[in-house]
């Protein structure tokens, strides 16, 4: 049995390990095998599953394949954009989304949903909030939250209108930990770790211009870290047990990663110098390194 952590101040429990479901998005991915990876991926106790309207194919692969066992999990969505007939980052857009993604994912309820990586400007017009929470009051969602970084993240948190947050946490990407994670756990708010361990940046030998984990692997040059074949177990388990954080979500569609994954979480939190260390180092660092969305 997986270990699983309160999200905030609900009901809900996840699992410390989650799957981002944005890769099962993709058009080339065999249909049946979409459908044998999504299930096992819960049989195996992962049994929280993120994915988002921008996701491609996500959603509706979520909604045939595992509708059938909607209480076996806990779902969450994103929404704020691209509904054919209404404007982004509007209320009506986002009540729209969020009818969408429960058709889609052939389901009466979301248990999470966020708004997707909007500005912070967007945010102070207050509609989009105003919205998710009109959708609590109908039943469709559970938890209002909101999914972004940097100054958007931190007016997220002060807003006091959201159930849990969702940010870039990892070796790499630290400064929301004291900033936003440890605040939003004293106030009861849940916390999904998104990109827990950088996109991998030490799989490449040299930067891997444009690769979406370049930036990652600069940082990583810079800090002068070398964890030789134990990268994935450090990173892993530096993310998912920070305090404050309920859940970390990894994207694959490899089972054997999974299995992996699964197996470093089980050895449980890194011992307290190796934590300093990492926190230290990046501290030492940091160059003006933003949250990356």
């Amino acid at each position: 049995m997986m270990k699983k952590n309160r999200y905030g101040s609900t009901d809900i429990e996840l699992p410390v390990l989650g799957f981002g479901a944005g890769l099962i998005g993709s058009p080339t991915m065999d249909e049946n095998y979409a459908g044998y990876f999504v299930n096992q991926i819960v049989d195996l106790g992962i049994t929280f599953i993120d994915t988002a309207r921008g996701y491609g194919l996500s959603e509706e692969r979520i909604g045939r394949h595992l509708s059938w066992r909607r209480k076996d999990f806990i779902l969450s969505t994103k929404v704020g954009y691209s509904i054919p007939g209404y404007q982004d980052w509007t209320y009506d857009c986002i009540v729209a989304g969020v009818h969408h993604a429960l058709q889609l994912m052939r389901t009466d309820h979301i248990d999470i949903v966020h708004i997707h990586s909007c500005p912070k400007e967007t945010l102070e017009r207050g509609e989009v909030i105003t919205a998710l929470q009109r959708m609590i009051s109908d039943g469709k969602i559970r938890v209002a939250a909101y999914s972004g970084e940097n100054d958007a993240l931190q007016y997220a948190l002060q807003t006091n209108a959201f159930g849990g947050l969702m940010s870039s946490i990892n070796i790499f990407d630290q400064r929301s930990i004291d900033a936003v994670v440890a605040p939003a756990s004293s106030q009861g708010l849940g916390y999904i770790a998104k990109r827990p361990i950088g996109n991998a940046p030490w799989l490449h030998n040299a930067q891997p211009i444009g690769n979406y984990c370049e930036e990652y692997w600069k940082r990583m040059k810079s800090m002068q870290l070398d964890f030789g074949n134990e990268w994935l177990d450090v990173a892993l388990r530096f993310t998912t047990f920070t305090p404050g954080i309920s859940c970390s979500i990894v994207g694959t569609t490899n089972l054997d990663h999974i299995k992996k994954n699964i197996e470093i979480i089980g050895k449980g939190p890194l011992n307290a110098d190796q934590t300093t260390l990492l926190r230290n180092t990046f501290t030492a660092h940091d160059n003006n390194w933003d949250g990356q969305v």
